[in-house]
């Protein structure tokens, strides 16, 4: 029988022992197993705001002690696994083809920081990476800081975060999470005896600084219930963290903090942030046991991040009106907003999203018309020129340039078709000299295979909408062409066109992959974000749908070939899209999805709650909470056909609960009047993130792939 209804039942019962006597032979009695989709008990739930009732019938599933809930995820794992258990092999063919594409035995470009070199490097057959340094030259003895292969063993998940090394080398600042809720506990290791600290810094968010004296080390602890960072404590090394001292609180529920070290090594520094403004303050690394001092008070809407260079802090900033940010600088004696001056100007038509700081030049990080830039500024006025790119869509991006005093500037460059390549840049000079080009194993890439194309959709309120395609050249572009779009569009962030080994997989079979810069994103300057979110936040799922009609109309794809997938607030415009137009599509995958919105927005007990009310919207607000309600995906779930679904979550999920996709995947069940395929599946063992391991993670890409290509009849 089925546990209270939730237990996938086989009916009728298998004899698979029982015999009897015929002609003297013995013949077993079998009956074929009969599989029928999870059943949950509704209890109903009423929740009342605002005048307004809704009753929840599957409220009760965010109880994570409780055996049913636990009975209910694994009962669904069980159906998904019986259900798809004819693309098992194929499953496993996939996740064999993308990991031998893959260098096992590969390593990052050396970074240079404070005398040594730092590499990250993997073995054939190991899920996780191997830390290292060698000592001024490359040549050096090999120094292994971290086998996390090592630390792992007898750990479902493990991570390792948060590798900070102190000024004298010595001493290693390390994090650990083994559970996947983003709770890290924070040691220390002594890099010359290889010795690990017994003191252990519970419930912190991973990161650490180091002051100047090798021994005082801050950091950030959560919220133990909201897991919101709000807490920021100095350490001595080899003393109890009992006694740590609390140097500041975020008592704005709102806001997070975290702490840092200038790129400069003179000032630590506490960043306070929301989503419409931001705090500094700072003190000498060389004297930490000072007091912190604010470099500008927090102000509704005053956004900026702040570097140091000589007696300056420079801060990207959006004041006065500078919606794309600009670059200002102000005194270390003196800087509250009155004393700031301008040195890069807003531009209406550039993002400026980034800086870095060097000794004779700075580095800006733009995006115009959606394509990200590099610009080289000299501190003399002597030059000011960008580093030239020249395909139609790209990804490009400055990374590990730790060394102040330094000519060259790393940076990576991909493309939906070309592999990442590492490139250092001769400032002076303007030479580039590529570090490293990533590898496609097996033989059979050829960038000259595939084609990309950026193609602009109109949206219904006549704005373009970019969208990014890449696809084999042998591919023909019709109707029957199976189309993969993927969409994410909140809190600014931007999806690159990059280039993905993993994709291949799909790109080989027929397949097109698409990506829709909707609003939501920067993709076209911060006012592309505004336009996406709190009561604009409609615009984000009815740009991807545009975008779906457009492939349609244009005959990339048919409604009968075309896919959908995102994951987080991209797994809500997952939610939203199917509820508005959900015939557009064939398949959706629906990654850890945050689609009970308004439930959880009223709910200031879950993590990253009260931090996001300036992104959707405070509900406890009556015109948020009936907005919001008007598109949230689970309290809009109707009576209708859906498209096949494959709905992914993890169970120790610390951004999007687990019960969120639950109760959806439950109350679709509820209503919807279609055969279509409807999975969900949790992973009992991790969070957000999804698995640790590298190779694990794509044994769950292989899940997803072969749920697409199972859809278009597609088995090798």
């Amino acid at each position: 029988m089925c546990k209270f209804n939730v237990i996938l039942c086989l009916i009728p019962i298998i004899f698979a022992n029982s015999c009897k006597m015929e002609d003297g032979k013995t013949k077993k009695l079998m009956s074929k197993a009969v599989l029928e989709v999870p059943k949950v008990e509704k209890k109903p739930k009423r929740l009342y705001n605002h005048g307004h009732e809704r009753i929840d019938q599957y409220y009760w599933l965010n109880e994570r002690d409780n055996p049913q809930v636990i009975d209910y995820l694994n009962a669904e794992n069980n159906y998904y696994a019986e259900s798809t258990a004819h693309t098992k092999l194929f499953q496993e063919h996939l996740f064999e083809e993308m990991k031998s594409r893959i260098k096992e035995d590969d390593s990052s470009v050396p970074y240079k920081s404070n005398g040594y070199y730092y590499i990250t490097r993997y073995e054939v057959g190991k899920q996780y990476p191997i830390y290292t340094r060698k000592k001024e030259s490359l040549s050096a003895v090999e120094e292994i800081i971290f086998d996390v292969n090592q630390l792992a063993k007898g750990y479902e998940y493990f991570a390792l975060q948060g590798l900070n090394v102190s000024r004298n080398n010595a001493i290693a600042a390390f994090a650990i999470d083994t559970v996947s809720r983003r709770q890290y506990d924070l040691k220390f290791k002594n890099l010359k005896t290889g010795e690990i600290y017994p003191e252990t810094i519970k419930n912190t968010n991973g990161g650490s600084a180091w002051a100047n004296d090798n021994k005082t080390v801050f950091y950030t602890k959560k919220d133990p219930i909201t897991l919101r960072s709000d807490k920021i404590f100095k350490h001595v090394l080899g003393t109890d963290p009992k006694n740590d001292v609390l140097v500041f609180e975020e008592k704005d529920e709102t806001f997070n903090t975290y702490v840092t070290i200038s790129k400069s090594k003179k000032y630590i520094l506490i960043g306070s942030y929301s989503t419409l403004s931001t705090e500094y303050r700072f003190v000498s690394a060389d004297h930490p046991d000072g007091d912190f001092k604010i470099v500008q008070p927090r102000e509704r809407d005053l956004e900026y991040s702040l570097a140091h260079y000589k007696d300056h802090f420079y801060l990207l900033t959006n004041i006065d009106g500078a919606t794309n940010f600009k670059i200002m600088r102000t005194g270390v004696d003196h800087t509250t907003k009155e004393h700031w001056e301008e040195v890069i100007p807003h531009r209406d038509d550039t993002l400026l999203e980034d800086f870095s700081i060097f000794k004779d030049f700075l580095v800006l990080e733009e995006r115009n018309n959606g394509l990200n830039k590099i610009r080289i500024k000299k501190w003399n006025s002597e030059e000011d020129y960008y580093l030239p790119f020249n395909e139609e869509t790209y990804a490009v991006g400055v990374w590990a340039n730790p060394e102040f005093d330094t000519d060259i500037i790393r940076y990576s460059y991909t493309s939906l078709t070309t592999p990442n390549s590492v490139i250092d840049f001769n400032v002076n000079n303007r030479s580039k000299k590529i570090q490293k080009e990533q590898e496609v194993l097996g033989g059979q890439f050829n960038k000259e295979n595939y084609q990309s194309e950026r193609v602009w959709a109109e949206a219904r309120d006549g704005k373009k909408v970019a969208i990014s395609l890449v696809y084999n050249k042998e591919t023909e572009l019709n109707e029957n062409t199976p189309l993969l779009l993927y969409g994410y569009g909140s809190y600014g962030h931007t999806i690159e066109d990059k280039f993905s080994s993993i994709r291949l997989s799909l790109l080989e079979r027929g397949f097109v992959f698409a990506i829709a810069h909707i609003r939501g994103s920067e993709y076209l300057g911060r006012p592309w974000y505004e336009e996406g979110k709190m009561f604009n936040k409609k615009n984000t799922f009815t740009d991807f749908i545009d975008c779906a009609k457009h492939l349609i109309n244009k005959k990339y794809t048919s409604a009968q070939h075309l896919y959908a997938e995102g994951g987080s607030a991209g797994g809500l415009l997952m939610g939203a899209v199917i509820n508005m137009e959900g015939s557009l599509f064939n398949g959706v995958i629906a990654a850890v999805p945050f689609v009970d919105v308004v439930t959880t927005m009223l709910d200031d007990s879950i993590p990253l709650t009260t931090g996001e009310y300036d992104e959707w919207g405070n509900p406890h607000n009556k015109e948020s909470y009936l907005y919001m309600l008007s598109y949230s995906p689970y309290d809009n779930i109707e009576a209708k056909d859906y498209p096949n679904m494959l709905v992914t979550t993890g169970l120790h999920d610390s951004q999007v609960q687990y019960f969120e996709p639950a109760k959806w995947v439950a109350k679709l069940r509820e209503f919807k009047t279609d055969h279509n395929k409807l999975y969900l599946h949790t992973n009992m063992e991790a969070g957000h993130g999804g698995a640790s391991g590298r190779f694990d993670a794509l044994k769950e890409i292989a899940k997803e792939y072969a749920f697409l290509l199972d859809l278009e009849g597609i088995n090798k």
